[in-house]
């Protein structure tokens, strides 16, 4: 029986031409090839899967090929490249630092370099995962990496950039490797597809995609994976879907459909459904979320081309976003993400996805609820602006000034009787003029800007605002206002006691004093200025010889008895 080789082996790249998804890297690296530009050394460090130790191979294969063709690309033919499709190269050196970790290996590593290449121009040594090279190999790695031999060229490779010492990384070319888009991977597979003579939709190839994040390598796992769960050589969306154990896009399109109708026991029923074919609640919110997400792009047709799914699936998508409300997603992200955050901490993780379907499904009632009039039947309208049940109509005010005036419009209050339901004789009946009510004042108010006023006026509101904060508990701004205050002109002058008190004042509680004591005196003008006290730096009496000196400095005779009988501090 023939041995059966991976995909991720059989179809690994050869040429810098045939890497999937890292076009800005190997462009720099043929044109550094082809102007002879190369460095002494680089690191390749992205995700897992995406071509780094490919390109580092392609990159050692190229830069000896003896029959370099135009485009920077290696023959194939020669004698290096043929050894090295061999694996007996003796130019080209791999180390897994994984395993070789040590001061020792790198000792090692450093005595090979010294002896120059038999054939070809450079000898490579590609270090795989180097971030896992102790603290010590690294510091005995620095000097041979700074100055290596004019044939030596390393090629460091990780996924875990973070973990490589600073002194390391300065010394490096550094190339970032992408994840691997969808678009790109789908197309990949579906050309291994085609050469293995295997019959795939395009749905589930771009399915694979999807669940390999950006790695290559997975991708070509679980396409494997995929054709050896199939029979005839088919991949089929809904046996991809099953094998991978991904839940349908159907399921979070009718789930949608029934939270913005506000069915709930739809959504729960489905949700139930979803539990027993064995997906876990986490699993579902996650995709749910992303749903919403996905729904919220199609809303302008500027993002639609981040929704990275098929044509057939984007047009579900184009679709329900149109019955959805910008306001519906909104909300429904913001509850939705606060489930994810609380699910492992949850003692019933199934209620608690529940409840979130709970309030995902009112959504709609409470958007119309909130969009519905403030009418007299409804009482929603009633009080605005006034004490709770006051029902005491604003009279006119006329003060005349000879300086310019502001006409400020009333808010009409009713009397007891508004607010209260309407009797079913009159309910659903235009209100005419003869049934408003009469008692309604809506007159002109002319306040004056600049009314002068008194020092002691002013300490009757300020007292009146300081006992209100008393009355509504309000202690630390009843401490900050409870003290003497000047006045200079229009302008209140008053002392605290910290910086603290300083910022609590100018945030919340400068605006409520100032408008409440331009209207009641009746002065725009009006203005607070708050510093802090100064504090007077008293020096503390500590040791004995502080007492003496404080002594002496009201009696400066005792210096000249001090001197006389030769006395210390401390007797």
């Amino acid at each position: 029986m023939e041995n059966f080789v991976v995909s991720a082996r059989k179809y690994r790249p050869q040429l810098f031409d045939s890497v999937v998804g890292q076009s800005h890297i190997t462009t720099t690296l043929k044109n550094a090839i082809r102007t002879n530009h190369l460095a002494q050394a680089f690191l390749f460090c992205g995700p897992r899967g995406v071509g780094k130790t490919t390109c580092a191979r392609i990159l050692a294969k190229t830069i000896n090929c003896q029959n370099l063709s135009e485009e920077a690309e290696a023959c194939g033919e020669c004698e290096s490249c043929r050894s090295f499709q061999n694996n007996a190269s003796f130019n080209i050196h791999e180390l897994d630092a994984a395993s070789n970790n040590s001061v020792d290996d790198i000792r090692s590593l450093i005595d090979q370099v010294r002896y120059p290449p038999q054939s070809g121009k450079y000898k490579i040594y590609i270090i795989d995962e180097v971030h896992m090279l102790s603290t010590s190999a690294f510091n005995a790695f620095l000097k041979t990496l700074e100055e290596p031999p004019s044939y030596a060229i390393f090629i460091l490779a990780t996924t875990e950039k973070h973990k490589i010492l600073p002194t390391i990384l300065s010394r490096c070319q550094i190339f970032d490797f992408n994840r691997i888009q969808i678009n790109d991977m789908t197309q990949h597979l579906s050309k291994i597809a085609l050469q293995e003579g295997i019959e795939a939709d395009n749905d589930a190839l771009e399915l694979i995609a999807q669940k390999a994040d950006g790695g290559l390598r997975d991708a070509l796992s679980m396409f494997d994976l995929n054709v050896t769960f199939s029979k005839d050589n088919i991949l089929r969306y809904s046996e991809v879907l099953d094998n991978l154990h991904i839940l349908d896009y159907d399921y979070y399109f009718r789930m949608t459909d029934a939270l913005v109708n506000a069915n709930i026991s739809e959504s729960l029923l489905l949700f139930d459904e979803i539990l027993k074919k064995g997906f876990d609640g986490h699993q579902f919110i996650v995709g749910l979320l992303e749903h919403f997400r996905n729904l919220l792009v199609c809303k302008d047709p500027v993002t639609v081309r981040l929704l990275q799914v098929s044509e057939s699936v984007q047009a579900k998508y184009l679709t329900q976003s149109t019955n959805a409300p910008y306001s519906f997603l909104a909300s429904a992200l913001s509850i939705g993400s606060a489930c994810d955050l609380n699910y492992k901490a949850a003692k019933n993780q199934k209620l608690h996805v529940e409840i979130c379907l709970l309030k995902l499904a009112n959504i709609s009632k409470v958007l119309n609820l909130a969009n519905l009039p403030a009418t007299e039947g409804d009482g929603l309208g009633k009080d605005l602006g006034t004490k709770e049940n006051d029902t005491k109509v604003h009279e006119t005010t006329n003060v005349s000034s000879d300086t310019t005036s502001v006409n400020i419009p009333q808010i009409p209050i009713s009397n007891p009787q508004i607010g209260k339901l309407r009797s079913t004789a009159t309910l659903g009946k235009p209100v005419t003029q003869a049934q408003e009510p009469q008692n309604i004042v809506t007159p002109k108010a002319t306040v004056q800007q600049n009314k002068a006023f008194t020092l002691e006026e002013l300490q009757v509101v300020w007292n009146e605002q300081i006992k209100h904060l008393e009355e509504k508990q309000r202690f630390s701004e009843y401490v900050i206002l409870n003290r003497p205050f000047t006045l200079k002109g229009t302008t209140i002058h008053l002392e605290v006691d910290n910086d603290i008190q300083v910022d609590l004042l100018t945030t919340t509680l400068r605006t409520e004093i100032l408008t409440h004591l331009r209207q009641v005196l009746q002065n725009s003008t009006i203005h607070l200025e708050v510093v802090v006290a100064e504090v007077e730096n008293k020096t503390l009496i500590y040791t004995q010889a502080d007492k003496f000196r404080f002594l002496a400095d009201k009696n400066p005779a005792l210096n000249e008895l001090r001197n006389v009988l030769g006395l210390d501090y401390d007797y």
